[in-house]
């Protein structure tokens, strides 16, 4: 059996994290994906390094090795990364009215199948509440909505990005009470 461990994200991490969820896109997105709009996702997702110098960032390890990632925020951003086309919004949320925000979530594809996604969901979501938040909700790919699905999590809302080279991802907003 192999040993899971978790811990937050810290800058060293930056390129492994980065290097994963490349890897993650390019090979998870695949049928439920046109190639031109995988390609088009390095623009709409990645890593918000925000989330790492907000210590809300979890890397999940199998035996020593990352395995996947992925974050909460109590900031009112849902989607995108530092290099995306997606506008961030830094403001603070108010966990009394508020959703906390899930983000980022990516399970190395030689890691797929065996709990890290769910592990990662558990983690950002006790972590917000124990912020204060009684629900969270997510922009999710259509590689990780049956997780989320499963998770708990509800659709809310069917989202196109903004177009990249005429090329939009489709998207699914879900939200779940903690």
């Amino acid at each position: 059996m192999v040993a899971l461990t978790h811990r937050l994200a810290t800058e060293d991490d930056l390129p492994a994290l980065n290097a994963l969820m490349t890897r993650a896109i390019e090979h998870l997105q695949q049928g439920f994906l046109s190639p031109d709009q995988v390609r088009a996702s390095h623009k709409v997702m990645g890593l918000d390094t925000q989330l790492v110098k907000d210590r809300t960032y979890f890397l999940v390890e199998a035996d020593g090795v990352l395995a996947g990632c992925g974050g909460w925020s109590y900031r009112a951003t849902l989607y995108g990364g530092d290099d995306s086309v997606v506008a961030r919004e830094p403001a603070r949320l108010d966990p009394a009215t508020d959703a906390a925000k899930v983000r980022a979530m990516y399970t190395d594809p030689a890691f797929i199948r065996r709990g890290i996604g769910k592990r990662v969901l558990e983690l950002c979501e006790g972590a917000a509440r124990d912020a204060g938040f009684s629900r969270v909700e997510l922009m999710g790919t259509l590689a990780g909505v049956p997780l989320y699905s499963a998770s708990g999590y509800l659709p809310v809302e069917d989202v196109l990005s903004a177009p990249i080279d005429g090329v939009q991802v489709p998207l699914l907003r879900m939200e779940k009470r903690l």
